[in-house]
């Protein structure tokens, strides 16, 4: 019987990683927005439900493999032509789960051109206990185009009495306007998570938080009613053309409360998609 080195070993345990990219892109026509190019591979998939009204056109994505572990590796590419509008989002809550070592990496990568409107707008993101999640933004804005942009994350399940003693993430943001870098903003959090978000000084031991930016014309308008919606449990700025909200919440659903009037407000009214409704 032939004898089985280590390194056989290894391969015959090496896990099955789940890989997929997506790309999508928009053009105007006719005075509206419609699809130009789509393409998708592995995992991620993109559906385009029929717009209600005067909505802008809404892209989907859905990642088959039903969440994200150590090893997999996904990403999504947004690309809008001059003067078009969109909305992208989830599926549903995306999920993180324990991993053996790695991180799951996630690269998203948002182009629009002159006059563009894209709103980005994935729902939660649940870093599971022993999950490792490395994420990616990253940003290229002509001068005049719109963004709003929303990235939140529950860290562990409340009403399984998850506390996450070990984790990693990393949630790494870049935007540039016509090349220039206007906004940079990383954050890490790893070890015992849980206690690590336990000080005041963090989240006093709340499990939910969220990032918002705008960016376009006049976003000092925003500031008094975003404060009232947003309360004590976090905090907005306004600089430069940038419209900036940290949310802490002690569950996801006093989160997600507080972060749709917002997303309304930024949105300018605009109904946020279907798919955010419980």
């Amino acid at each position: 019987m032939l004898a089985i080195t280590d390194l056989q070993t290894r391969a015959l345990v090496r896990m099955q990683r789940a890989q997929g990219q997506a790309s999508v892109s928009f053009r105007s026509r006719d005075g509206g927005t419609c699809l130009d190019r789509l393409f998708q591979e592995g995992c991620a998939k993109l559906r385009f439900p029929r717009p209600l009204g005067n909505d802008d056109p809404q892209a989907i994505i859905i990642n088959t493999a039903g969440g994200l572990t150590g090893g997999d590796r996904f990403g999504t590419e947004v690309s809008l032509a001059v003067g078009a509008a969109a909305s992208v989002t989830t599926q549903a809550c995306e999920r993180i789960y324990r991993s053996t070592g790695a991180d799951a990496v996630v690269n998203n990568r948002l182009h629009l051109s002159a006059g563009a409107r894209l709103a980005w707008l994935p729902q939660e993101t649940i870093l599971f206990d022993g999950g490792r999640l490395s994420r990616t933004l990253d940003v290229d804005l002509a001068d005049d185009a719109e963004l709003v942009a929303v990235e939140a994350v529950l860290f562990g399940r409340q009403a399984m009495g998850e506390k996450l003693r070990s984790g990693h993430l990393h949630d790494r943001w870049r935007i540039r306007r016509d090349g220039r870098l206007v906004f940079a903003d990383d954050l890490r959090v790893e070890g015992d998570i849980a206690a690590r978000l336990a000080p005041q000084p963090a989240m006093a031991g709340g499990r939910a938080m969220a990032t918002v930016l705008f960016c376009g014309v006049a976003p000092e308008r925003f500031l008094d009613r975003a404060r009232a919606i947003i309360g004590p449990g976090g905090g907005a700025s306004a600089w430069n053309g940038k419209f900036l909200a940290r949310l802490v919440e002690e569950t996801g659903l006093a989160l997600r409360r507080r972060l749709e009037p917002l997303l309304i407000l930024l949105l300018g009214g605009r109904s946020l998609p279907k798919v955010w409704q419980f």
